[in-house]
């Protein structure tokens, strides 16, 4: 799990009144039982020291849970795991879904568990984002919609695992997604000028030192060690950018749509580098 966190944002009222609150959707890794060490696998690569098939703990977990090179997992050959995130759907699994009881101690849950986090982690991600959405004043239009969207994500990941694994993520990321879609295109309006849309391409290794990308679309663009020192991203729209090894340095995210930490964990930058107040700076800039 990433050194730094995303901080907290606002809360956000489920029906009846009840606050979600941002740190359920924030990694608390002392709550959680590793399952992003054992459920999910991962191939040796510049990402990965090694090969680990889905449901084999890491070499690295400890009897505690946690991690035993967390503090030099990058130069342990573990990057990969400094860039991922799980929205807090690690503790939600460990805690609410199966009541707190590990996979050690009930080896007879393990299978199950570890089939809900990946699902569980898809549905927290969505609540990020569409709480972010309903942050944004000129996406106001939508936030009716968005906070029905968030309730009823948010209902999905209290069933109990057999109907957990059953929800077809595909289906609701698609029907949010024009949710998010729709805010960012009211936000991004608010930018002067020509905006680019740059939605989906192959941009990997692209020269954009300083280019002017203010409020530009940037969803889903492959970004993979390309240059954009000094780049004007001010309310760019980022949703799933691949930002791996890009330069940021210098670069101006202020305001950016939908940037995560665990993006910014994967690209390069330095203390010019200007961010939204939500992020953090990673320790290897």
């Amino acid at each position: 799990m990433s050194p730094q966190q995303q901080a907290p944002r606002g809360t956000t009222e489920r029906p009846g009144g009840e606050r979600l609150g941002a740190e359920e959707l924030r990694a608390d890794c002392a709550s959680c039982f590793g399952l992003c060490c054992v459920a999910l696998p991962f191939a040796r690569s510049a990402d990965f020291a090694e090969d680990k098939p889905a449901g084999r703990p890491c070499a690295n977990l400890r009897a505690d849970f946690r991690c035993g090179i967390h503090a030099r997992l990058r130069d342990s050959g573990y990057p990969g795991c400094i860039v991922f995130d799980c929205f807090g759907a690690g503790q939600k699994v460990s805690r609410v879904t199966f009541g707190g009881t590990d996979w050690r101690r009930a080896p007879g849950t393990a299978r199950s568990m570890f089939e809900v986090f990946p699902v569980m982690r898809q549905l927290h991600e969505l609540m990020w984002y569409v709480t972010e959405a309903l942050d944004l004043a000129p996406a106001r239009p939508v936030h009716r919609e968005l906070r029905r969207a968030l309730a009823r994500v948010d209902g999905l990941t209290r069933g109990d695992a057999a109907s957990v694994v059953r929800i077809d993520v595909n289906a609701l990321r698609a029907e949010v997604n024009a949710l998010l879609l729709r805010a960012s295109e009211l936000v991004r309006a608010e930018v002067p000028g020509r905006r680019r849309n740059h939605r989906g391409a192959d941009l990997i290794g692209a020269k954009l030192s300083g280019a002017g990308l203010r409020g530009a679309s940037l969803r889903g663009a492959l970004l993979v060690a390309a240059d954009l020192s000094g780049a004007d991203l001010r309310v760019a729209d980022l949703i799933g950018a691949d930002l791996r090894d890009a330069d940021l340095s210098g670069a101006d995210l202020t305001g950016a749509l939908f940037l995560t930490q665990a993006q910014l964990n994967a690209a390069r930058g330095d203390a010019a580098t200007v961010l939204p107040p939500a992020l953090a700076r990673p320790a290897h800039w």
